[in-house]
């Protein structure tokens, strides 16, 4: 019988689930390899699995063949990486990542590509959050929420403090409404234990706290564009991706306010020690997402096992 129509198994998985390379070519993706070399390291290690006759194979064994495979054939960085990325599978806790920054900044298409490199299939935007939001309570029960995050100071019913900018009032009363909704939706997905991407203009750091979810590692990150030409430009873009349903005018119009917006989150970022990642190209920021949502991980669950150590020392010593 050809070595090519041989099955191969993962043994530890229930039922013994077949191996697949497309799966296995999809998480080396995540390292930023082309799908073309990724699938060529894959296929290879099928092919050497099925050549030696080793027919069933643990997810650990496998792991390890990858890694060793990827050095081999791309280079130790991407071995690196996937060792790192197949760590976050390993939480024993869902992963909550959380992507702010002001409109246009580009967040729900890198949230999106992160959310796919590492196999979460729970995406949310607060926009979704906001406009159920909207079809609940009426513009006069709460207004703020009716309006969009960079003109909701026309929905204030208080007067603005002497010397507040009329913009950051209206976006905070918005903001506040709407980070109940996302509080929400993560004490859901902490109970269910299910991973989940959020992003959105009212991640604002500040109002969500990690620590308020223990059962969860949260990880929170704004992304910026520095160059004003080229924040612009993604309003145009939208434009034309939507055909016309998000008119780029309206953006052009209220651009100086969606800035003000944005340095106004930075700032906040700063003080709350919230990591900003400036964007210029989307593959590039994309894997500095990635690199800080991996470093984040992993370095809580040190914290973890020093605490847990610690523990125990003072538990033995007592």
């Amino acid at each position: 019988m050809p070595h090519t129509s041989k099955t191969i198994i993962l043994s530890d998985k229930a039922h013994g689930l077949p191996f697949s390379k497309g799966l296995l070519a999809q998480s080396f993706t995540a390292t930023g390899l082309p799908p073309s070399t990724a699938y060529t390291v894959a296929q290879t290690i099928q092919e050497d699995l099925r050549e030696r006759d080793e027919l069933a194979i643990t997810v650990s064994r496998l792991r390890t063949l990858a890694t060793e495979y990827l050095e081999h054939m791309v280079g130790p960085e991407y071995a690196d990486r996937y060792r790192r990325l197949a760590a976050i599978g390993k939480l024993d806790m869902p992963l909550i990542i959380l992507i702010g920054g002001t409109t246009g900044v580009g967040k729900s298409t890198i949230a999106a590509e992160v959310a796919h490199r590492i196999g979460i299939t729970r995406f949310v935007s607060t926009d979704s959050i906001r406009e159920v939001m909207r079809g609940i309570f009426t513009p006069e029960l709460m207004p703020a929420i009716h309006e969009s995050a960079f003109d909701a100071w026309r929905s204030l019913r208080v007067p603005v403090p002497h010397g507040a900018d009329p913009v950051i009032i209206g976006f905070r009363e918005q903001t506040a409404a709407v980070a109940t909704g996302i509080r929400s939706l993560i004490e859901r997905s902490v109970k269910e234990s299910v991973s989940l991407v959020i992003e959105g203009v009212h991640l604002v750091p500040g109002y969500i706290d990690a620590a308020d979810f223990p059962g969860a590692r949260v990880v929170q990150i704004v992304i910026a564009v520095d160059d004003e030409d080229s924040h612009r430009s993604h309003f145009y873009i939208r434009e034309v991706q939507t055909d016309g349903l998000r008119p780029f005018e309206r953006y052009r119009t209220n651009f100086g306010s969606i800035r003000m917006l944005g340095h106004y989150i930075e700032e906040l970022a700063e003080e709350h020690r919230i990591p900003v990642i400036h964007s210029h190209q989307l593959d590039r920021t994309v894997a500095e997402t990635l690199e800080h949502i991996v470093s984040a991980v992993l370095e809580g669950e040190q914290g973890v096992v020093r605490a847990a150590d610690d523990r125990k020392k003072e538990e033995s010593g007592a």
